[in-house]
């Protein structure tokens, strides 16, 4: 599977989200009005209201969160000597963070990145679910933020075809449209290390906002860049990275 797809023109991507503010007191009353009404249509089984919601549910949707980490990783082949007269090739992943309070320092870090690799033949994102969540999140908070996009995420106009992503969601859907199939459910039952051995992503808000531990978050998103790039090397059948094969900057 996937004999065509060469790693190393893939970035691979993950982000944390969290709700824009510490709490629905917090929102203008305007936005607190706009999130009740969102409630009401999303969740109208929510039996606590919109307030109880907040912290569960805003910082999915890009009008009311915002991105606090981004992590991107690339594969790399490096030279590895076997013996006095040959060496061998081996995958490596290096992978970088970018994070903090201010989101538009965060994204135009990370656009950068992209900008730089965007350059190579072939380039394309590649994540879980990041079709349907990461890009259009990261797009609209950008939009918002007025940061300027890169090339590469400059959407509109495109057949979906056109789109250089490499989403493990869609590749496990093999064609049927309804299935949705978490990270931590494929990497284990295709016996890959588990990313969610610390925090959920439902957790993600009370650790920022609540404990201020973003270091926490940082190693949280870390993970499932690793896990997708596990993935990606399970799908292929070649060889899964060791801890010595994974560099972080």
């Amino acid at each position: 599977m996937l004999n065509q797809l060469n790693l190393s023109e893939l970035l691979l991507i993950d982000i944390e989200t969290v709700p824009a503010e510490a709490s629905f007191q917090q929102l203008a009353p305007a936005m607190q009005e706009l999130w009740s009404d969102k409630v009401s249509k999303i969740k109208p089984e929510f039996e606590n209201g919109p307030e109880a919601a907040y912290p569960e549910l805003a910082g999915f949707y890009a009008e009311f969160g915002k991105i606090i980490c981004i992590s991107a990783g690339y594969f790399a082949e490096v030279a590895e000597a076997t013996d006095a007269d040959s060496s061998s090739k081996r995958m490596q992943l290096r992978v970088k963070a970018f994070a903090g309070d201010d989101e538009a320092r965060v994204l135009q870090d990370f656009f950068e990145v992209v900008e730089k690799m965007q350059k190579k033949p072939g380039f394309k994102l590649a994540g879980h679910n990041i079709q349907e969540f990461d890009i259009p999140y990261i797009c609209r908070r950008a939009v918002i933020l007025q940061v300027d996009l890169p090339e590469v995420l400059e959407l509109y106009g495109r057949k979906p075809w056109e789109i250089p992503v490499v989403d493990t969601m869609q590749l496990w859907r093999f064609g049927e449209r309804r299935h949705f199939t978490s990270l931590q459910l494929l990497t284990s039952v295709l016996g890959i290390a588990s990313s969610k051995d610390d925090i959920q992503g439902y957790d993600v808000g009370r650790v920022y906002w609540q404990e201020h531990d973003l270091e926490r978050i940082i190693r949280y998103c870390r993970k499932d860049v690793i896990a997708v790039a596990q993935l990606l090397l399970r799908l292929k059948k070649m060889p899964l990275l060791t801890e010595q094969d994974i560099v972080l900057a």
